[in-house]
């Protein structure tokens, strides 16, 4: 579903967003506005996930992951 929203801008980034549609790269400013936002929320997912992992202490995770590994825990092939 789409909505429609109403945004102000100042005129450098309505003269780009003219210039994008002229230059055929969107056929209208809405889907100019529309991969821009797309954009920014895909570099957000990837900087929360860089932060979340930053957190993560590597040998804790090592320690975790070996944690109850013994010859039994893989079989034999």
């Amino acid at each position: 579903m789409v909505q429609k929203i109403a945004v102000t801008l100042d005129q450098k980034t309505v003269a780009d967003l003219d210039s994008w549609v002229k230059q055929g790269r969107y056929p209208n400013r809405s889907r100019a506005l529309q991969s821009a936002v797309d954009l920014l929320s895909e570099r957000e997912k990837r900087s929360r996930l860089a932060r979340e992992l930053a957190k993560l202490d590597p040998r804790e995770e090592k320690r975790l992951a070996e944690e109850g590994l013994g010859d039994l825990a893989w079989p034999e092939y």
